[in-house]
Protein backbone atom coordinates (compact mmCIF):
# COMPACT_ATOMS: atom_id res chain seq x y z
CA UNK A 1 0.00 0.00 0.00
CA UNK A 2 1.34 3.51 -0.80
CA UNK A 3 1.85 6.10 1.22
CA UNK A 4 0.15 9.24 2.00
CA UNK A 5 3.04 11.39 0.62
CA UNK A 6 3.55 8.94 -1.94
CA UNK A 7 0.51 7.14 -4.10
CA UNK A 8 -0.25 8.38 -7.65
CA UNK A 9 -2.76 11.23 -8.63
CA UNK A 10 -5.66 9.89 -9.74
CA UNK A 11 -7.99 10.46 -12.84
CA UNK A 12 -10.95 12.94 -13.00
CA UNK A 13 -13.48 10.22 -13.50
CA UNK A 14 -12.31 7.97 -11.11
CA UNK A 15 -12.36 10.88 -8.53
CA UNK A 16 -15.98 11.61 -9.81
CA UNK A 17 -16.89 7.97 -9.27
CA UNK A 18 -15.62 7.80 -5.71
CA UNK A 19 -17.04 11.31 -4.34
CA UNK A 20 -20.15 10.63 -6.20
CA UNK A 21 -20.65 7.44 -4.65
CA UNK A 22 -20.25 8.82 -1.46
CA UNK A 23 -22.45 11.35 -2.04
CA UNK A 24 -25.02 8.44 -3.50
CA UNK A 25 -24.47 7.03 0.25
CA UNK A 26 -25.85 10.49 1.34
CA UNK A 27 -28.33 10.70 -0.77
CA UNK A 28 -29.62 6.70 -0.12
CA UNK A 29 -29.53 7.25 3.58
CA UNK A 30 -31.73 10.80 3.23
CA UNK A 31 -34.39 8.45 1.57
CA UNK A 32 -33.64 5.96 4.36
CA UNK A 33 -34.48 8.45 7.24
CA UNK A 34 -37.30 10.18 5.16
CA UNK A 35 -38.69 6.78 4.75
CA UNK A 36 -38.51 6.35 8.52
CA UNK A 37 -39.75 9.24 9.54
CA UNK A 38 -36.39 10.25 10.41
CA UNK A 39 -34.93 7.87 12.38
CA UNK A 40 -31.52 8.68 11.43
CA UNK A 41 -31.01 11.97 13.25
CA UNK A 42 -30.80 10.25 16.12
CA UNK A 43 -27.65 8.70 14.90
CA UNK A 44 -25.97 12.32 15.10
CA UNK A 45 -23.59 13.57 17.73
CA UNK A 46 -25.06 14.88 21.23
CA UNK A 47 -22.32 16.49 23.16
CA UNK A 48 -20.29 15.57 25.40
CA UNK A 49 -22.06 12.13 26.07
CA UNK A 50 -19.53 9.24 25.88
CA UNK A 51 -21.79 6.73 24.66
CA UNK A 52 -22.27 9.68 21.16
CA UNK A 53 -18.27 9.58 20.54
CA UNK A 54 -18.71 6.87 17.76
CA UNK A 55 -21.54 8.85 15.71
CA UNK A 56 -18.64 11.29 14.98
CA UNK A 57 -17.72 8.42 12.22
CA UNK A 58 -21.05 8.34 10.64
CA UNK A 59 -22.72 11.41 11.25
CA UNK A 60 -21.46 13.41 8.36
CA UNK A 61 -23.34 11.02 5.61
CA UNK A 62 -26.73 11.97 7.90
CA UNK A 63 -28.29 15.03 7.31
CA UNK A 64 -31.65 16.62 8.52
CA UNK A 65 -33.63 16.76 5.82
CA UNK A 66 -33.75 17.10 1.71
CA UNK A 67 -32.57 21.27 1.82
CA UNK A 68 -29.75 19.89 4.34
CA UNK A 69 -28.57 17.24 1.88
CA UNK A 70 -28.86 19.96 -1.22
CA UNK A 71 -27.34 22.64 0.08
CA UNK A 72 -24.26 20.14 1.11
CA UNK A 73 -24.33 18.26 -1.92
CA UNK A 74 -22.25 20.63 -4.93
CA UNK A 75 -19.63 21.97 -2.54
CA UNK A 76 -19.02 18.13 -1.09
CA UNK A 77 -18.34 17.14 -4.59
CA UNK A 78 -16.69 20.25 -6.32
CA UNK A 79 -14.04 20.10 -2.88
CA UNK A 80 -14.12 16.60 -2.58
CA UNK A 81 -13.32 15.72 -5.83
CA UNK A 82 -10.33 18.44 -6.25
CA UNK A 83 -8.92 16.77 -2.70
CA UNK A 84 -9.33 13.87 -4.40
CA UNK A 85 -6.91 14.54 -7.21
CA UNK A 86 -4.09 15.12 -4.58
CA UNK A 87 -4.02 11.74 -4.04
CA UNK A 88 -6.16 8.88 -3.01
CA UNK A 89 -4.25 8.43 0.32
CA UNK A 90 -4.58 12.33 1.05
CA UNK A 91 -8.34 12.42 -0.09
CA UNK A 92 -8.83 9.19 2.26
CA UNK A 93 -6.48 11.32 5.72
CA UNK A 94 -8.13 14.57 4.89
CA UNK A 95 -11.50 13.18 5.14
CA UNK A 96 -11.09 11.10 8.58
CA UNK A 97 -8.81 14.22 10.23
CA UNK A 98 -11.70 16.39 9.36
CA UNK A 99 -14.53 14.26 10.08
CA UNK A 100 -13.05 13.39 13.11
CA UNK A 101 -11.54 16.71 14.57
CA UNK A 102 -14.93 18.58 12.98
CA UNK A 103 -17.55 15.78 15.35
CA UNK A 104 -14.91 16.39 18.54
CA UNK A 105 -15.33 20.28 18.04
CA UNK A 106 -19.40 19.77 18.01
CA UNK A 107 -18.88 17.18 20.66
CA UNK A 108 -16.97 19.24 23.16
CA UNK A 109 -18.54 22.90 22.31
CA UNK A 110 -22.53 22.53 20.52
CA UNK A 111 -25.02 23.29 22.95
CA UNK A 112 -26.82 20.38 25.22
CA UNK A 113 -29.58 19.05 23.99
CA UNK A 114 -28.66 20.11 20.11
CA UNK A 115 -28.11 16.87 17.65
CA UNK A 116 -25.21 17.61 14.74
CA UNK A 117 -24.89 15.50 11.35
CA UNK A 118 -24.33 16.44 8.20
CA UNK A 119 -21.39 16.79 5.69
CA UNK A 120 -20.50 20.26 6.50
CA UNK A 121 -17.54 19.60 8.56
CA UNK A 122 -15.86 17.93 5.96
CA UNK A 123 -16.22 20.45 3.47
CA UNK A 124 -14.74 22.77 5.75
CA UNK A 125 -11.95 20.38 5.88
CA UNK A 126 -11.82 20.31 2.38
CA UNK A 127 -11.97 23.98 1.74
CA UNK A 128 -8.67 24.83 3.93
CA UNK A 129 -7.23 21.60 2.37
CA UNK A 130 -6.91 23.36 -0.53
CA UNK A 131 -6.54 26.66 0.57
CA UNK A 132 -3.45 26.00 2.94
CA UNK A 133 -1.73 22.81 1.06
CA UNK A 134 -0.10 25.14 -1.30
CA UNK A 135 1.62 27.30 1.18
CA UNK A 136 3.25 24.12 2.41
CA UNK A 137 4.39 22.95 -0.99
CA UNK A 138 5.16 26.46 -2.53
CA UNK A 139 3.74 24.69 -6.01
CA UNK A 140 2.51 27.64 -8.67
CA UNK A 141 -0.73 25.16 -9.55
CA UNK A 142 -1.99 24.66 -6.23
CA UNK A 143 -1.50 28.41 -5.12
CA UNK A 144 -3.62 29.12 -8.57
CA UNK A 145 -6.22 26.56 -7.39
CA UNK A 146 -5.76 27.52 -3.90
CA UNK A 147 -7.14 31.33 -4.87
CA UNK A 148 -9.42 30.00 -7.35
CA UNK A 149 -10.74 28.17 -4.64
CA UNK A 150 -10.87 31.13 -2.16
CA UNK A 151 -12.90 33.04 -5.06
CA UNK A 152 -15.59 30.32 -5.68
CA UNK A 153 -16.40 29.36 -1.83
CA UNK A 154 -14.00 31.90 0.06
CA UNK A 155 -17.51 33.50 2.27
CA UNK A 156 -18.21 29.99 3.33
CA UNK A 157 -15.56 30.34 5.89
CA UNK A 158 -18.06 32.72 7.85
CA UNK A 159 -19.75 29.35 8.79
CA UNK A 160 -17.15 29.11 11.33
CA UNK A 161 -18.44 32.21 13.23
CA UNK A 162 -21.29 31.80 15.83
CA UNK A 163 -24.61 33.34 14.29
CA UNK A 164 -27.01 31.13 12.35
CA UNK A 165 -29.63 29.50 14.08
CA UNK A 166 -29.63 25.83 13.48
CA UNK A 167 -26.21 25.96 12.00
CA UNK A 168 -23.27 23.94 13.58
CA UNK A 169 -20.41 26.89 13.80
CA UNK A 170 -18.45 24.40 15.98
CA UNK A 171 -18.61 21.39 13.85
CA UNK A 172 -17.34 24.11 10.67
CA UNK A 173 -14.67 25.30 12.45
CA UNK A 174 -13.47 21.62 13.40
CA UNK A 175 -13.60 20.75 10.32
CA UNK A 176 -11.82 24.41 9.40
CA UNK A 177 -9.08 22.99 11.75
CA UNK A 178 -9.23 19.52 10.50
CA UNK A 179 -8.27 20.67 6.82
CA UNK A 180 -5.54 22.56 8.28
CA UNK A 181 -4.10 19.97 10.29
CA UNK A 182 -4.61 17.86 7.04
CA UNK A 183 -2.24 20.25 4.96
CA UNK A 184 0.46 20.29 7.64
CA UNK A 185 0.52 16.64 8.59
CA UNK A 186 0.58 16.06 4.43
CA UNK A 187 2.65 18.45 2.87
CA UNK A 188 4.34 20.18 6.21
CA UNK A 189 7.51 17.95 5.26
CA UNK A 190 7.54 19.15 1.78
CA UNK A 191 8.21 22.60 3.22
CA UNK A 192 10.68 21.35 5.92
CA UNK A 193 12.94 19.68 2.72
CA UNK A 194 12.68 23.09 0.89
CA UNK A 195 14.50 24.45 3.66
Amino acid sequence: MSSPATDTRPTLGRALIVVGGILAVMWALELLDAVTLNALDSFGIQPRQLSELPNILWAPLLHFGWPHLISNSVPFLVLGVLTYLSGTGRFVATTLISAIVSGLTAWLLAPPGSITAGASGVIFGYLTYLLVRGFYTRKIGQILLAVVVFAIYGTVLLGVLPGTPGVSWQAHLGGAVGGVLSAWWLHGRDLRRIR
